[in-house]
């Protein structure tokens, strides 16, 4: 007889194993009761094929902000349906009064901000863009027809770009620049560790301040053609000035900001 086929020896092996299925049923009734009665869930396992998604690049997701190029052309329209039919509807021959024809050009542009954002409910898209716009436009059309002056549409968008300029410089004046808040949540997954690296700190500073110089540029330059009382001017330098310097502000940022991060990728000793 081998000494493994002992029957006694076989015995004590049955018998422990018994006592382990026992235990082992014992403790999963346990916890089942723990589950149950606190109202746990089990933590699903995380299978190797389930990795973190990468974040969109910062332009794509800034780009998703703005609403990408349609809600930079759909931003755009009211502005110019408000331009066009304040000009054409001015026309003396036409023989509307000034306040009729600038009543017909608020219709416009209302209009045509509310249909924007009809459509995109009819599509079943984002309308925080559209409903944005429209509160501006709105804003502008009372004034206008308040006041009775055109010019006074294009004044909340003005004074608005002006408040954000100086936001932008007050974060700078106390060391918390927000284009480094705006890369942090939107590039670096809401990390916002650039404050320990002296040389992005100092890009994001200098970077919010050409951000802060860019919008009072563009409300600077609408506010000297509303003291002059050029309306249907500030609706074209809106259109046709005011986006060219958005685009290459924003541009030069992103290259800037790819330029440093690259660069000390570079430095970085590989482990």
């Amino acid at each position: 007889m081998t000494p493994g086929s002992d029957p006694r020896h076989a015995a004590h092996e049955s018998v422990e194993e018994r006592i382990a299925e026992l235990v082992g049923d014992a403790e999963e009734k346990l916890a089942a009761e723990i589950i149950a009665e606190h109202d746990l869930h089990p933590v699903a396992e995380e299978k190797p094929g389930d990795e973190e998604e990468p974040l969109p690049s910062m332009s794509e997701q800034i780009a998703e902000q703005l609403g990408g190029v349609r809600g930079l052309i759909e931003s755009s329209v009211p502005v110019l349906a408000f331009v066009l039919l304040n000009v054409l509807l001015s026309i003396e021959a036409l023989g509307l009064e000034k306040r009729q024809a600038l009543l017909w050009a608020i219709i416009g542009s209302v209009g045509s901000a509310l249909a924007i954002g009809g459509v995109r409910l009819a599509r079943r898209q984002p309308v925080r863009h559209a409903v944005n716009g429209l509160f501006g436009i709105a804003l502008g059309a009372w004034l206008a027809w308040r006041t009775g002056d055109a010019k006074d549409f294009y004044l909340p968008g003005i004074l608005l770009t002006f408040g954000q300029a100086a936001v932008l410089l007050v974060s700078v004046a106390f060391r918390k620049p927000l284009i480094g808040y705006a890369w942090g949540i939107m590039a670096n997954k809401g990390r916002q560790d650039w404050f320990g690296n002296g040389r992005l700190f100092r890009t994001f500073q200098w970077l919010t301040v050409l951000w802060a110089v860019s919008l009072a540029v563009r409300a600077g330059i609408q506010f000297v053609l509303y003291l002059m009382g050029q309306a249907n001017a500030i609706g074209v330098v809106r259109i046709l000035v005011s986006w060219p310097i958005y685009a290459a502000t924003f541009a030069f940022t992103i290259w800037a900001i790819h330029r440093v991060t690259s660069a000390q990728r570079r430095d970085t000793p590989v482990a």
